[in-house]
Formats: structure tokens, C-alpha cells, sequence
């Protein structure tokens, strides 16, 4: 901690916004990987038991399971519930849609994840060109006859880059393994409401033929 702190310290003001994306950046990542756990997105219990009821046609305990919609299967399953009965082509839509809410529920802050990978190094760069033009003032007016106060200098300003490029490398890998969870548990969501279309969408009615004439 001690050796943390120094650092910090000695790489000047920019090192406290680095700091603050690194921190953001771990809260996101926890905060998504527990939300990201299969069992809490689409539980397996609640679909085996709901598919038990759908095809013994027990729907309003279906949607009894499912009330609480704490997890995304949850509410895609309510959902089609409200639809029984619709045509197909509305249930689909419907079906997609709620999709849609629900992808964009789990993407939710991962752009910010991409933001502070992007920004980390960019951070550093600052703290660095600072720091040089800091060192280079020292030795102007200090003189040439101290070179290793310039080159303490510049090894002080080269501590940002580092640190911007320590928070940014790992960052940018986890949200992009964030980002492939997410399009799996998408495609699973979009599995279950093709399930759910063929058990629940009644099939669209066609047109009465006209009665034939006598």
C-alpha cells in the first residue's frame, strides 16, 4: 500500500483520475459478472417448471412463477403469457422486442467500460507531457550540470503512461469478454422466446372463404 500511495505521489495530479477509472472500472466489472451468472438471467429450475406448466396448459400458474420478474427469463416468459391468443406475427414482435430491452439491460455499462480503456492511456500521455515539460523547465533553470535531475524527471513522467496502460490492457480484455457473454445470453434469450412462440402464439386465422353461390 505504502509503495501504491508513493507512486501515486510522485506521479503527480493525473495519477488521481487514473485511479478513479481503475476503481470504476473494477465496481462495473464485479457488479456485472455477478449479474451475468446464468442462474440469475435465465434460471434453469424456473423454465424446466414452466415449460411443465405450459404444456399441461396451466398458464395462470406460469405467470404466477414468474411475477416477481427479477431475472430476464422471468419477464420474456410473462410476456408471451400476456400474448396467448395474438397472432404470430404480433407475438414474434412482441417477443422481439422484449428482447431487445432485455440486451440492452445486460450492456448496460459496458460502454463505459470501453470509454475508460480508451481514455486510461490518453490520461497517462497527459500526465506524461506534463511531467516532461515540468522536468525540462527544472533543468532550464537548474542548468545542464545536474543530467540526472532531467532524467529523474522524465522517469517520474513516464510513470502515468504505465499507469494509464496497467488500467487500460486488462479493462479493455474484460469488457470484451463482458461484451461475448452478453451476445451468448442474448442468443439464449432469443432460444427461449422461439419456445415460447411455438407453445403460446395461436396461429393466425386465414381468411373465410366466401360461401358459394346456389
Amino acid at each position: 500500500m505504502d509503495i501504491l500511495i508513493d507512486l501515486i505521489q510522485r506521479g503527480g495530479w493525473v495519477m488521481y483520475p487514473i485511479l478513479c477509472c481503475s476503481l470504476t472500472a473494477l465496481a462495473i466489472i464485479l457488479e456485472r459478472t455477478w449479474t451475468f451468472r446464468r442462474s440469475r438471467i435465465i434460471p434453469r429450475s424456473l423454465v424446466s417448471s414452466v415449460s411443465d406448466l405450459l404444456i399441461r396448459r396451466q398458464y395462470n400458474e406460469a405467470g404466477f412463477l414468474c411475477q416477481d420478474g427479477q431475472n430476464s427469463a422471468a419477464r420474456l416468459i410473462r410476456q408471451g403469457l400476456k400474448m396467448i391468443g395474438q397472432p404470430r406475427s404480433l407475438f414474434k414482435d412482441s417477443m422481439e422486442e422484449m428482447g431487445r430491452r432485455e440486451s440492452g439491460y445486460l450492456s448496460s455499462h459496458l460502454e463505459l467500460l470501453g470509454v475508460i480503456a480508451s481514455v486510461s492511456p490518453l490520461l497517462g500521455l497527459l500526465g506524461t507531457v506534463s511531467g516532461m515539460i515540468n522536468a525540462f523547465g527544472a533543468v532550464a533553470q537548474a542548468g545542464m550540470g545536474n543530467p540526472g535531475l532531467l532524467a529523474g524527471g522524465i522517469g517520474q513522467a513516464l510513470l502515468t503512461t504505465a499507469a494509464g496502460l496497467v488500467v487500460a490492457i486488462p479493462v479493455m480484455v474484460i469488457q470484451r469478454l463482458l461484451v461475448s457473454r452478453v451476445e451468448t445470453l442474448t442468443t439464449d434469450l432469443e432460444d427461449l422466446g422461439a419456445d415460447l412462440l411455438e407453445a403460446l402464439a395461436a396461429q393466425e386465422v386465414p381468411p373465410a372463404r366466401p360461401a358459394a353461390k346456389s
